[in-house]
């Protein structure tokens, strides 16, 4: 039998955290004998995750980047295509800086299980025992915000790869978060712009909402009804549902946003539950007169696979990357390389997590591979970072004042389409809208910000209702 790659995932019973690795070292010990590893990783999201390592050992690494996604479940694929592109990413990363400065990182992977408690666990795991200099991924802005006020405490680089929540980098700012994928702020701000263009061309009036019930969800939404609003919008807003993350039957909710008889349908559910959700929209009948838009995560790879070739006229999404978009070189080279990786083309978590291990490497290698925090928040502080879904002539930068990647966005319609088998369909009719017109304003920023410190005297701009973070 072919030796698996050393990086191979492991499993182990669901047992106390020593237990298992205990266990784990056992067991890795005996199947690497026998040759059974290809059983294990078959086997792995039946049982509890153990971890996976790959990239240096712990020995030669420069430093140790500890991350978090969730590696079973409805979420399951954004961990397992993160993993892919963290790898090519340390491909890439040998080949385009100097061996000189080229740093070693080693990289390790546990599931967070989409819980905060558990992140916050493994991250405090990942500093104290595995002395990791970076935190990296998290698709959860519930587990984010849980793992990013450990690393403001123990004074460890976190650099988002995945999650979204716009008050990461505004209301909770600190200097050791950064995020290297579109937030809710700039997708809403294009979703607004769209909107605002939709409306001139079939004078839409009533929009629904409807969003998962915890930070994600509640500010997806008040980013897109300020930027609304910042556009002079006008409509009247037909109703708000919340169902909970990974919500089974969307059947209540439906027939809610039917009663409220809304022209356009805005939605912030994501991954699998965006699935479920299209999917049971279609065969109510919902969307055969109301138009659907989701600006943030619905033209992810794997809702245009589910989509099959019975997707709805006019349907509007857009994602974090798009295999089709933009028709660059270094984007057919990463869903080229993806592809030849695993077998299959990439959802956007893939290049968010590839962005993530660029960032990390470029700056050690800039900073110095030695180089302490304050070097190295220098180095990803106005970084400027080329990645696949940047347009030609535009690189993605990160900003100074927020630590969030600043890059462009474009929207489309599903459009029949095969050249990404299983997809029967893909995006097009794009519309793209610039970096810097979907960045807030400072001005909004530091009043965010204020407002959220309780400062006197600062404007009362629409907050969010409360959050349930999972």
């Amino acid at each position: 039998m072919t030796q698996p790659p050393a990086e191979m995932m492991f499993t182990v019973p669901c047992v106390t955290p020593r237990l298992a690795r205990l266990r784990f070292a056992r067991w890795r010990r005996v199947a690497m004998r026998a040759g059974l590893l290809w059983l294990a990783a078959m086997i792995w999201p039946l049982t509890c995750q153990a971890r996976i390592e790959f990239g240096a050992s712990a020995a030669a690494a420069d430093a140790t980047v500890g991350c978090m996604f969730p590696l079973a479940g409805r979420a399951a694929i954004y961990g397992r295509d993160s993993i892919a592109g963290m790898k090519l990413a340390l491909a890439d990363l040998a080949t385009e800086l100097p061996p000189a400065t080229l740093p070693r990182l080693r990289i390790l992977v546990e599931d967070d299980r989409s819980k905060a408690s558990v992140g916050t666990r493994i991250a405090e795991d990942f500093i104290t025992r595995d002395k990791a200099r970076f935190l990296c991924g998290i698709v959860s802005s519930g587990v984010a915000q849980a793992v990013s006020r450990v690393a403001r405490t123990r004074q460890v680089i976190l650099v988002g790869t995945d999650h979204a929540s716009s008050r990461l980098t505004i209301e909770d700012f600190h200097r050791h978060y950064f995020r290297v994928s579109n937030d809710t702020y700039s997708s809403m701000a294009a979703g607004a712009r769209y909107l605002a263009e939709l409306q001139k061309k079939t004078g839409w009036r009533r929009l629904a909402f409807i969003g998962p019930d915890y930070d994600y969800g509640h500010i997806s939404w008040r980013d897109l009804e300020e930027a609304l609003a910042g556009l002079g919008v006008r409509y009247e807003m037909a109703g708000q549902v919340w169902p909970r993350l990974y919500e089974p039957d969307y059947t209540a909710f439906i027939a809610q946003l039917k009663q409220s008889r809304p022209d356009i349908v805005v939605t912030a559910l994501w991954g699998g539950d965006f699935i479920a959700f299209l999917k049971q929209a279609l065969s109510s009948g919902l969307l055969e007169k109301v138009k659907l838009a989701n600006f943030d995560t619905g033209g992810n790879f794997d809702v245009l696979v589910s989509l099959g070739d019975q997707a709805p006229p006019g349907l509007i999404l857009s994602a974090r990357h798009h295999n089709n978009w933009p028709d660059t070189a270094r984007n057919r080279k990463f869903v080229e390389d993806f592809h030849r990786l695993e077998g299959r083309y990439p959802t956007y978590a893939a290049e968010g997590a590839y962005a993530g291990i660029l960032a990390i490497g470029r700056a050690l290698s800039q900073a110095g591979r030695r180089a302490g925090n304050e070097a190295l928040i220098r180095a990803l502080e106005g970084m400027a970072l080329p990645l696949p879904e940047d347009p030609e002539g535009v690189v993605s930068r990160i900003d100074a004042q927020t630590h969030q990647i600043v890059q462009a966005q474009a929207i489309g319609e599903v459009v029949p389409g095969s050249a990404f088998p299983p997809a029967k369909v893909m995006l097009g009719r794009w519309v793209v809208y610039r970096a810097e017109d979907l960045q807030p304003p400072i001005d909004h920023v530091r009043s965010r910000r204020a407002r959220a410190r309780g400062d006197a005297g600062t404007s009362t701009a629409p907050t969010a209702p409360p959050a349930t973070p999972k």
